[in-house]
C-alpha cells in the first residue's frame, strides 16, 4: 500500500474479531513505534503490549467501562519513562513524542489488515495499578489493536479548502492552490 491509501484507510474500530493478532505483525507494529522521531531524539517512549483477557477487562474498566478494550485482542499502553519529561518550547515533549509513535503504530496496523482505535479516556492511576507501573511513569493513551468484527463507516472529513490558509491567517481559507 502506499502510505496516502494507508492513511485513507484508516478508521477508529471499536468492535474486534475474536482472532489472536499474529506475534510478527504486533512485532513490526511496535518497530513502527521505535522508528518514529522524537524531541531531541530522546525516545522517552514506552510500551506495554496486553494480550492478558483479565488485564484487558481490568484496562476497559479503567478506561470508563470502554468495552471494547477488553474486546480487543491487543492493548497497547504507551508511557514516558521517568526522567525524560522535557519541555519543549513550553510544552511538555513527552506526549509529542508518545503520539507521534503511535500514528506510526496506527498506519503500520492498517497496513497489517488491522483496526485500532485510540483510548484517551481513562484513570491513569488505576491503569498505573492494573499494569504496576510506577509512579512517576505517565500513562499518555491506550491503543486498542485487532482485526475488525465488520466493515468500516466510510471517512468524513472536510475539504481542504476549508482548513488550509496561506501564507497568514485569514478569517476567509483561501482556495487550495
Amino acid at each position: 500500500m502506499q502510505v496516502l491509501d494507508v492513511i485513507r484507510s484508516r478508521r477508529s474500530i471499536r468492535a474486534y474479531a475474536d482472532m489472536p493478532v499474529e506475534q510478527a505483525k504486533t512485532d513490526r507494529i511496535l518497530e513502527a513505534a521505535r522508528l518514529a522521531p522524537s524531541a531531541a531524539n530522546r525516545q522517552a517512549w514506552r510500551f506495554i503490549v496486553v494480550t492478558d483477557r483479565q488485564r484487558r477487562r481490568a484496562l476497559a474498566a479503567a478506561a470508563m467501562g470502554q468495552d471494547f478494550v477488553a474486546e480487543a485482542p491487543l492493548v497497547i499502553v504507551a508511557c514516558a519513562a521517568p526522567g525524560e519529561h522535557h519541555l519543549l518550547y513550553e510544552k511538555l515533549s513527552y506526549a509529542i513524542d508518545v503520539t507521534v509513535a503511535l500514528t506510526h503504530m496506527t498506519l503500520q496496523a492498517v497496513a497489517e489488515g488491522l483496526g485500532t482505535c485510540w483510548v484517551t479516556g481513562f484513570y491513569e492511576d488505576q491503569v498505573r495499578r492494573v499494569l504496576s507501573i510506577p509512579n512517576q511513569v505517565r500513562v499518555v493513551q491506550m491503543l486498542t489493536v485487532g482485526y475488525p468484527a465488520g466493515p468500516p463507516r466510510p471517512l468524513c472529513r472536510k475539504p481542504l479548502d476549508e482548513l488550509v490558509h496561506w501564507e497568514t491567517w485569514s478569517d476567509r481559507v483561501q482556495p487550495v492552490r
